[in-house]
């Protein structure tokens, strides 16, 4: 019998020697003792592998467990094709018309069912029981390449009529489906190899339908707290419905309307339906004889700026007149701003704003004083008086956009009543099919990636490896706030990630591929695959997207 060949494989460091073809499960578990929680991905030099996939090649390895980022993504993953499994084992798959993953809540995954059967907690104890016991017998979960044209028809036959439509767009002639104890189903990325990785989990009736509770990245051994927003909920089932009224709630919908010529009537429908809100808003506001100050926060790329804009506009439509001002010309001066942790200034705590001079001159302008108001000079660090002077008269109102504008502390000396206080997020509820959601985070990042290149020079790569440290400072200071929001306001484009693919694709293939973010970036380059490009001829100008694309007519 033939000797195999010994493989060199380098982890932290260290020179470890293995046998060619043995899996990276069994090379993971050697090293399992040195992390507090499983190993659910191996990078090799790079590129992420599934643990099934066996040893060929000298390399360097990396554990990947869930505290990171693509392990955390492959445990959800895993966990909602688990939770798929027991729902149709247990509820018959004869009676399930359809089974949809619509976006995540608050540490959970938000699910709708629909079919000939009672959803309850009774039946969602027995669908968790199943779990459980599947996930007991480590079945394996099995990777298969089938021709494209036998995927189509096989969910086709199966019911899952918007994977096939998505599938049917797909140019490679293979692709890759998963099996778990004879249920074959697609998703988009990684798998654990087998079902006893998948323990923590929860299932819940919520609203219409009902959550998987899932751990979260900072502790992946319990699950997370489950305290979803209300508002923010509410706002995304309506999104929801204008999305399905627009014949365009999945990317395989999408796709099909924009390769039958249906782009533009899509893009000048769905701008019509955010112009109505915005209008509505505004007199809402207008409604509100008190109100003086609408305060706006929200999480980066928004479209904070472009909103303020055409909220402005409306508002003079109402018959108001009104006056933006930006939060952040009340920085203090650098010299006082705090430092986090790691030294570093804290530009993003309300540490870092003068909120007693805001206060003070907010108020100065209720009781119909005319206020100074500063100008931070950021090349200096300090607050600059240039003679920009401001008096309130009747029908004047303050359009305040800034991270701290939900937090009552940030304008604790204003009267509620004179406050409108509207958050704005991107919140997608287009998915890639009904067992693939789209998280809302990846269409911030796009747009991100897409500005930070055309306004300020910086390279994918840059913007991806800050982009943690953004969604740090706003976990802390933006969505603890979302329900002290007289509004919510949805800011995403059913159309937003086909226009911008063209744009973004060039720069995620600039990332390298011996850096960190090149995994990232892989993984959005992939994401972007699914969609057919739109050009951006026959967007209007005042759209939300002309803040990251450009070609606007705001001065953004």
């Amino acid at each position: 019998m033939e000797e195999k060949r010994m493989i060199k494989v380098t982890v932290d460091g260290a020179e470890y020697a293995y046998p060619q073809g043995t899996p990276y499960r069994t090379i993971a578990a050697d090293f399992q003792d040195r992390y507090p929680c499983d190993i659910l991905l191996v990078n090799r030099d790079g590129k992420l592998c599934e643990l099934h996939k066996v040893l060929d090649r000298d390399c360097a390895l990396r554990m990947v467990t869930a505290q990171d980022k693509p392990g955390i993504q492959t445990y959800e993953r895993s966990a909602v094709f688990l939770m798929l499994k027991a729902f149709y084992d247990v509820a018959g798959r004869e009676n399930v018309e359809r089974v949809s993953v619509e976006y995540s809540l608050s540490s959970a995954i938000f699910i709708l069912a629909k079919g000939s059967f009672m959803l309850d907690q009774a039946l969602l104890d027995r669908v968790e029981a199943r779990m459980r016991e599947l996930s007991a017998a480590a079945k394996p979960i099995e990777k298969q390449s089938i021709s494209t044209d036998d995927a189509v028809e096989l969910f086709r036959q199966a019911g899952l009529v918007h994977k096939a439509q998505l599938l049917s767009f797909r140019i490679n002639s293979r692709v890759n489906v998963y099996s778990l104890d004879g249920f074959v189903d697609y998703f988009y990325g990684y798998m654990v190899p087998d079902t006893s990785y998948i323990r923590c989990f929860g299932l819940e009736l919520y609203e219409n339908g009902f959550v998987l509770r899932l751990p979260t990245q900072r502790d992946p051994n319990r699950l997370g707290d489950f305290r979803p927003s209300h508002k923010v909920f509410q706002e995304l089932g309506q999104s929801t419905l204008r999305s399905q009224a627009l014949n365009a709630s999945n990317v395989a919908e999408l796709n099909t309307a924009i390769a039958q010529g249906g782009a533009t009537p899509l893009i000048l429908a769905h701008e019509a339906m955010m112009e109505k809100k915005i209008g509505d808003i505004a007199a809402e506001i207008a409604g509100r004889k008190e109100v003086r100050f609408v305060m706006i926060a929200g999480p980066s790329s928004s479209g904070k700026t472009t909103f303020s804009h055409r909220l402005c506009t409306q508002l003079r439509a109402c018959g108001l007149r009104p006056y933006p001002i930006a939060t952040d010309n009340y920085f203090v001066n650098r010299d006082k701003t705090p430092r986090d942790e790691n030294g570093n200034y804290d530009f993003e705590g309300l540490g870092a704003m003068d909120v007693e001079q805001f206060n003070r001159d907010m108020v100065r302008l209720l009781d119909g004083e005319t206020v100074e108001l500063p100008t931070f000079n950021f090349k200096k660090g300090m607050r600059e008086y240039n003679g920009n002077f401001l008096t309130l008269g009747e029908g004047d109102v303050l359009v305040i956009e800034g991270i701290h504008c939900l937090n009552d502390q940030f304008t604790h000396s204003l009267p509620k009543q004179s406050k409108y206080k509207i958050y704005i997020s991107c919140l997608t509820t287009l998915n890639i099919d009904d067992h693939n959601r789209i998280p809302t985070t990846d269409a911030r990042l796009l747009r991100r990636i897409e500005r930070d290149a055309r306004t300020r020079g910086h390279s994918a790569q840059a913007t991806i490896k800050m982009w943690p440290s953004v969604r740090r400072g706003e976990e802390n200071n933006i969505f603890p706030f979302q329900d002290s929001a007289d509004m919510i306001f949805n800011s995403a484009l059913i159309y937003e990630t086909a226009l911008l693919k063209p744009y973004v694709q060039p720069l995620l293939f600039g990332v390298p591929r011996d850096s960190e973010e090149y995994i990232e970036a892989k993984r959005l380059l992939k994401f972007l695959n699914y969609f057919l490009s739109i050009p951006a001829d026959d967007v209007p100008k005042t759209s939300l997207m002309r803040e990251f694309i450009g070609g606007g007519c705001y001065q953004t």
